[in-house]
């Protein structure tokens, strides 16, 4: 029962670091509706220079420093490359962002190299929360939780209670109307976007020491990102919270309880000795499908519900 709640208790850790990535995807998607490719990097370039920033002064300072340069740099990216790319259409904003992700990858490699960064959790925060039977629950952990929780109410009230909330949503359905009521809808597009990629660097602050610092860390989570909005439903925020809190648990159970896929379908068929077709399955493990899993369950959601969990129109 301890092993099962601890379980629990990572999974739902890690898919809320996987909302604090999605939550500015779906915030980047629902205004601008656009599907960023380059968003897992932002998060990578979010933990180097909080490695970086760290080994020079605090984790503290780079915990607000870190992710306000990684926004400044999406208002660049938008402002002087997207907003020129917008007048041919999706497919060139897409190749764009694609694109990026590939020299963003190139340039943190000639600054960084190949080799994992030494970037490890704050002195600070490195104590057990508490313990579930042999197995404890440290600090940072708990930090974690509480900086993406906090993320979720503070993006949720923004959206529905202000009144920038309210001309974000706009934007994207109505963004004429705005143009004639005065406001500089570009401007905006461009606030957004560096706020949803800022997002994605805060969580590559508080996720690159937990994790780990390389340059392969942008490859780990951008497809799972593009599942996770999918499911959610595109532009839907609570959508990207529970398909994100879903997906972690999910996984981290398949990893936790490594049974045999045999054993889980036609029990006592792998101490059967059966040789015949498919007959691999009975080495099988569910851990071995963890990593397939989300895409399983895209597969499967978008043959019954195209628009996702929380979707307002049909993608």
């Amino acid at each position: 029962m301890e092993y099962l709640a601890f379980a629990l208790v990572n999974g739902l850790l890690y898919g809320m670091l996987l909302f604090m990535l999605a939550s500015g995807l779906t915030l980047i998607f629902s205004m601008m509706g656009v599907l960023n490719f380059a968003h897992g990097s932002f998060y990578m370039l979010g933990a180097y220079f909080a490695y970086q920033i760290g080994a020079m002064g605090s984790f503290w300072v780079a915990l607000f420093v870190a992710p306000v340069l990684v926004g400044v740099i999406g208002m660049a990216v938008e402002r002087y490359g997207l907003r020129v790319v917008h007048k041919h259409g999706h497919v060139a904003e897409l190749l764009f962002t694609f694109g990026l992700a590939y020299l963003i990858e190139e340039v943190v490699l000639m600054v960084w190299g190949r080799q994992p960064m030494p970037y490890r959790v704050p002195e600070a925060l490195n104590f057990p929360l508490f313990t579930l039977g042999e197995v404890s629950f440290s600090a940072y952990r708990g930090f974690m939780f509480l900086i993406a929780l906090a993320i979720f109410v503070v993006l949720i009230v923004i959206l529905r209670k202000t009144r920038l909330g309210m001309l974000v949503q706009a934007a994207l359905s109505h963004p004429d109307v705005l143009w004639s009521l005065g406001h500089d809808v570009p401007r905006l597009f461009m606030l957004v976007f560096g706020g949803g990629v800022a997002l994605a660097g805060l969580a590559g602050v508080i996720g690159g020491n937990f994790l780990i610092t390389e340059p392969g860390m942008a490859h780990h989570v951008g497809t799972i990102l593009f599942v996770i909005v999918v499911i959610g439903g595109l532009g839907s925020l609570a959508g990207a919270f529970i398909a994100s809190v879903g997906i972690g648990i999910l996984q981290t159970l398949m990893v936790a309880y490594d049974l045999r896929l045999a054993d889980v379908l036609v029990p006592g068929l792998a101490e059967s000795g059966y040789r015949g077709p498919f007959q691999e399955i009975t080495t099988m493990t569910l851990a071995n499908l963890g990593p397939v899993m989300p895409y399983l369950l895209l597969v499967v959601l978008m043959a019954l519900r195209p628009r996702g969990l929380l979707g307002k129109r049909d993608h």
